[in-house]
């Protein structure tokens, strides 16, 4: 089975828009996939979720939800202020195996960071990769102060005996500054993985039609995309 859980150094920093990359390339190829989103916190019932977002960019995907809390906090804390139980990561781990019975790529997006509590035992999205035995996609920001978030959630990461696949910027500006451009070089021996794509800032705001036209060039070909980091990396040199 292939399953490829999508986390990020902090929150709001793109994973939903990566993940509907990830599957726009990945339905483009043949391929069927599965988005889970274990736990969706801010939204009410009826209102769409990261998972529904990634369907309306990507094309037809399976989005599957295991459970939502009204208030936009840690998983753990939302559902414990909803009177609601939690999600373990032994219920994420048996959805996306379930998920991957039937499709050829399962997308799991975490919520936040990588050790953003699900529960009130402290697991986080890290038990659930463990148990699934799946490699993690980090979604990482572009500006100052990324390389430090991006060298805690990799340590973090292998200290959990997790395979780290690589990094992808989640939002990459229209006119980066010294720090971005430098960034490009220096994310991959923070993480002590390759940097495999950059989305531009803003992707989500494209058409569907546009997104899944643009989203394979946004991609390293490891993601099935085209995207060549030395050919980036040149063309936003340093100066």
């Amino acid at each position: 089975m292939t399953v490829l859980v999508v986390t990020g150094t902090g929150t709001e920093i793109g994973k939903t828009v990566v993940t509907a990359a990830l599957a726009a390339a990945a339905l483009a190829a043949g391929r069927s996939v599965a988005v889970l989103k274990p736990a969706q916190t801010g939204l009410l019932p009826g209102e769409r979720g990261d998972a529904d977002e990634v369907a309306r960019l990507a094309g037809p995907v399976t989005a599957a939800e295991l459970a939502r809390f009204p208030d936009p906090l840690a998983p753990a804390t939302a559902a414990r202020r909803a009177g609601a139980p939690p999600v373990g990561p032994e219920d994420v781990a048996e959805a996306a195996a379930k998920l991957a019975t039937e499709h050829d790529l399962v997308l799991v997006e975490g919520a936040g960071g990588l050790l953003v509590r699900f529960d009130d035992r402290g697991n986080t999205l890290a038990e659930a990769a463990r148990l699934l035995d799946a490699p993690l996609l980090v979604v990482v920001p572009a500006a100052l102060g990324a390389l430090n978030a991006t060298a805690l959630t990799a340590e973090a990461a292998r200290a959990r005996g997790l395979e780290l696949t690589g990094t992808l910027i989640g939002g990459w500006p229209e006119q980066p500054g010294l720090a971005e451009r430098c960034n490009t070089e220096d994310l991959a021996e923070a993480a002590g993985a390759p940097l495999l794509g950059a989305v531009p800032w803003g992707a989500g705001s494209l058409s569907p039609e546009a997104f899944r036209a643009a989203a394979p060039k946004w991609l390293a070909p490891e993601l099935g995309g085209r995207w060549d980091a030395a050919r980036f990396r040149e063309s936003w040199a340093a100066g």
